[in-house]
């Protein structure tokens, strides 16, 4: 009797040093299985920095260009503080508008402000094909540029949009000023801007003298303030812009533009003057250093991604221009309202 109870009691305090054995196995598998989850957190951090660490790429800041004219600006502010969003160090670079292209093919500047094709045609073809700018694409927005009048400046040059109307005596009398009479004046855009019109008017035979603004701003200020006057005037304008929008008015018809027409004297309707046409018509075109696409591949498909549509772009310019809003702050606030738009543009 005695030995059964010793066995039984034997038997129960190895059932309890088994259950003991279980409970502390049960505390070590719970350990292992935080530290496994744990490590793979771990992991898992380090395999999102590491990927974060890919972009950006290199700490070397992209040069973005900056020209006299609000619009451009504001796009490439609005492309420099989304890439900011993605670590990239930015510099904002004043460079004049057609000359900025040879100091983005030798690599001293890195994104271009866009080039229109109205004004910067040739000089876009001959950058592209150096291999050293690369096309980006064009921004999605159609371009026209040319001189452009208020409609009452039909009662001073009746015949107009035809071209011939300003070789009339009186058309020419009403457009002069102090500077330029007997001549009519031309105001054009800043000298920066480049464009063709002192060929053109020798081309055509017109009496007119070309006068450049000393920026975008004072050209609309004198347009506009020519306008509330009833002043005649004839000032150089583009599409799309607050000022043709905004106020009755229409662009000069010219002889159709062709590409012989700046190149061929024998072409068109002087057979020994070339330029004896109208500006070509085209597109805003994205351009940048060929030489940066390997060191910011990421910017660079962050630019080839980026477009705007003309009534945004012209409503960005007239906040600017008309309101008075500093253009960092309009694109700024461009973007903090339109992240639906261009957040796609970073992934």
């Amino acid at each position: 009797m005695a030995r059964a109870f010793e066995k039984q009691a034997l038997q129960a305090i190895f059932t309890y040093q088994q259950i003991l054995w279980g409970i502390e196995m049960l505390k070590i598998t719970r350990k292992i299985v935080t530290c496994v989850v744990m490590l793979g957190l771990a992991f898992g951090v380090i395999g999102l920095t590491a990927a974060k660490a890919d972009v950006p790429e290199s700490k070397d800041p992209v040069k973005i260009v900056m020209m006299g004219y609000s619009g451009d600006n504001i796009i490439m502010f609005i492309y420099g503080e989304l890439i900011k969003k993605l670590g990239y160090n930015v510099e904002y670079t004043p460079a004049d508008y057609i000359g900025q292209f040879t100091g983005v093919g030798a690599g001293d500047l890195h994104i271009a402000s866009p080039g229109w094709d109205t004004t910067a045609k040739a000089v876009l073809d001959e950058a592209f094909a150096s291999g050293n700018v690369l096309n980006m694409g064009n921004i999605g927005i159609a371009v026209n540029e040319d001189w452009w009048y208020p409609l009452y400046v039909k009662d001073y040059c009746p015949g107009l949009p035809d071209w011939k109307a300003l070789l009339e005596p009186g058309c020419v009398n009403a457009l002069s000023v102090v500077e330029t009479e007997p001549k009519a004046r031309f105001l054009s855009g800043p000298l920066e801007w480049g464009g063709t019109d002192p060929e053109r008017i020798a081309a055509l035979d017109l009496d007119f003298e070309v006068i450049n603004a000393g920026s975008d701003g004072a050209l609309s200020a004198d347009l506009v303030a020519a306008i509330k006057r009833k002043q005649p005037i004839i000032a150089w304008s583009w599409e799309p812009y607050w000022i043709p929008a905004l106020y009755p008015g229409e662009f000069v018809k010219w002889p159709e533009y062709d590409d012989a027409c700046y190149d061929d004297p024998s072409w068109g309707v002087n057979s020994s003057m070339t330029h004896d046409c109208g500006r070509p018509n085209g597109h805003m075109w994205k351009a940048a250093w060929a030489g940066g696409e390997k060191i910011w591949p990421k910017a660079y498909d962050v630019w080839r991604k980026f477009t705007l549509d003309a009534k945004t772009a012209g409503e960005l310019v007239f906040q600017s221009d008309v309101e008075g809003m500093d253009t960092k702050a309009v694109a700024q606030k461009w973007i903090a309202d339109n992240e639906s738009t261009w957040k796609s543009w970073l992934k």
